[in-house]
């Protein structure tokens, strides 16, 4: 989980007044979970056990606030972060919500935004209730209509707004919750009539028929049901007989297991394990998986939405995630290269500084894939392999220098003995010159041998030789020794000398500027390369959500047809094309021209950029 475990739960969302804000010590505590989170909230009336579930969930016989009395004891919505049982590297985030309908609050709107929060941040939500699922039980559950009034899926336009409000009702069930209700203190038996036995689950579903008719007592009737068929993916449900006997109820919170109904804790087991294989991780639209981290930013902008008098939205929530998470996946993409590059120590040869950076700067590219999601026209890619290359060009110029300096050192100190003999007069003696050539070719060969000079060696030689060459000309001329033909073939010597070495510093600026183009046309398709498989990724995800959608669509329908009501059924077909097509158009090849090609256009301008700087560099040397 990347840090220290939560061992009791903290208020995330805070309702003071009717205002909701968020807690920042949550907030930051999310910030530093790394992990993919599956986040479970409880909704229901309060007094109906809730927090007792959560309790469970998180492997705790306490923690939420139970409360024995008529008065609601959770406000706001709390939250426990606890490793999940069964996924490794996962985090289980529980989220307890305050009591719908306390008469204390005298405030339903404010409900209304709880309810509406919890299906935001969930992957999976339980509605907990007492009794039974009847109608009274369904109205109840009034907040699951109002829903399309409180979030929209994309981002109105002035233009189209209502079809577009349509559109976002019908296309919840892509980016809903899982439901669960659960029905608390149940002490009728699973029978329906004309039927007999039946499961849970078809209890539910039972309850949630619809009735035949367009008048106003119907729709009445049929609305919240049809909101709960509609809109969340999959229905569960779980009927929980009496945990204990009357005068235990009010102390279930401190009841040792063995005072708790055999029956009821079998239930309960059934509830946990149903919960930890089957709730997924929380997903942005897309398919894009929530860290914990991303998760408490969620959690702020749709806090701060609601506070600000606005609608959340999905499809704004996506964008606003992905700028905030591309950001920093280009800060950590820069932060591994340059804690990998510091380990270089300078003076190195080009084949080695290239090979680390080309390395490092796959690496980055990698840690910049792992975080981003949505780049679609390569921004954040961009802005990550120019500051690499900025910070690449700012190690390759210090290289120089470093390797420039050691080398001027050498030859330095090679050359003191040679100096001294200079001053004295050594080499103005008849013999001189050939004396002074063996003493500057032992020091050439002394430099040669010397190891990790980096890759000025050659051009810093040269300098040295170029400076040498006016004094071994004097030294020549003046050597009474030699002939004036003798004297003639040296000076061509030291002319050919000169220019073999100037020939071996430009061939090695060549193989180091090739070294250098080679690397980066490397990095260029490894970058290519991973932005291929990104998309591929993201494609799938689209694809898996939007099937998921499908799915339930179809089954939605083939039960109002088995139920008798075609009309119903045949207004689905509409929304069941629209989801192929949706689905068409994602798998097909055009969103790969229109996603990566930016990228590779953007890439491709920052590989010519970095070109022409080093040639320009090379030009400077």
């Amino acid at each position: 989980m990347c840090r220290d475990p939560m061992p009791e739960p903290i208020c995330m969302v805070e309702n003071v007044n009717g205002s909701l804000h968020v807690n920042t010590g949550a907030i930051e505590y999310l910030y530093g979970i790394n992990q993919p989170v599956v986040v479970v909230s409880v909704v229901g009336l309060y007094r109906t056990g809730k927090s007792y579930l959560m309790n469970r969930l998180a492997g705790k016989q306490t923690g939420f606030a139970l409360g024995s009395t008529i008065e609601s004891k959770t406000k706001g919505i709390w939250m426990w972060c606890v490793p999940h049982p069964s996924k490794a590297e996962h985090t289980l985030v529980l989220l307890d919500t305050e009591g719908l309908g306390d008469v204390d609050k005298g405030d339903s709107k404010n409900d209304a935004w709880i309810f509406c929060l919890a299906v935001l941040f969930s992957s999976t939500l339980v509605y907990n209730s007492r009794g039974t699922i009847d109608n009274t039980a369904l109205e109840k559950l009034h907040y699951v209509t109002e829903l399309a009034e409180h979030i929209r899926i994309k981002s109105p336009s002035p233009a189209g707004a209502e079809d577009e409000e349509e559109q976002d009702d019908s296309q919840f069930v892509q980016f809903f919750p899982n439901f669960i209700w659960t029905v608390r203190d149940f002490v009728l038996e699973l029978v329906i009539e004309k039927r007999g036995q039946v499961t849970e689950d078809e209890y539910l579903d039972f309850a949630l028929q619809l009735k035949k008719g367009m008048g106003k007592k119907q729709s009445s009737y049929n609305l919240p049901r049809q909101c709960i068929r509609s809109y969340f993916p999959t229905r569960k449900c779980f009927v929980f007989p009496l945990p204990a006997s009357q005068e235990n109820m009010a102390r279930l919170e401190s009841l040792d297991e063995r005072d708790i109904w055999p029956d009821f804790l079998k239930v309960t087991q059934r509830f946990c394990d149903y919960i930890f294989k089957e709730s997924n991780v929380k997903t942005l639209k897309g398919g894009h998986k929530v860290t914990g981290r991303m998760f408490g930013h969620l959690v702020k902008l749709y806090v701060d939405t609601i506070c600000s008098g606005k609608v959340p939205c999905l499809e704004n929530a996506v964008v606003a995630m992905a700028q905030i998470e591309n950001q920093a996946a280009v800060q950590e993409g820069l932060k591994v290269y340059q804690s990998g590059m510091e380990k270089v120590k300078f003076p190195v040869s080009i084949n080695e500084i290239s090979a680390e950076h080309q390395k490092l700067s796959n690496i980055a590219t990698t840690e910049f894939m792992r975080r981003s999601f949505k780049d679609e026209q390569g921004e954040y890619l961009r802005k990550l392999t120019e500051a690499v290359d900025k910070h690449y060009a700012v190690l390759l110029h210090e290289n120089i220098e470093v390797s420039e300096k050691k080398c001027q050192e050498l030859l330095s100190d090679l050359h003191e003995e040679m100096n001294k003999n200079l001053q004295q007069g050594v080499y103005t003696k008849p013999g001189g010159y050939e004396l002074y050539c063996r003493h500057r070719d032992s020091i050439i060969t002394q430099y040669h041998i010397q190891p990790n000079k980096g890759v000025k060696a050659e051009d810093v030689l040269e300098e040295f030789l170029r400076a040498r060459n006016v004094e071994a000309n004097s030294i020549l001329q003046t050597d009474k020794k030699m002939t004036e033909n003798e004297k003639k073939i040296q000076e061509e010597r030291e002319k050919a000398a000169l220019i073999e070495q100037q020939k071996k510093a430009a061939e090695e600026k060549q193989m180091e500027m090739a070294q250098v183009m080679q690397v980066e046309k490397e990095s260029h398709q490894e970058r290519l390369q991973q932005m291929k498989e990104k998309f591929e990724e993201e494609k799938r995800l689209q694809q898996e959500e939007l099937n998921k959608a499908v799915e339930s669509k179809l089954a939605e329908q083939k039960d109002l047809l088995e139920k008798g009501f075609k009309e119903k059924a045949k207004l689905l077909d509409q929304e069941i094309e629209q989801l192929k097509k949706e689905k068409e158009s994602s798998g097909s090849g055009s969103i790969f021209k229109d996603y990566v090609m930016p990228i590779v256009h953007a890439a491709t301008d920052i590989f010519s950029t970095f070109l022409q700087y080093k040639l320009m560099r090379k030009a400077m040397l």
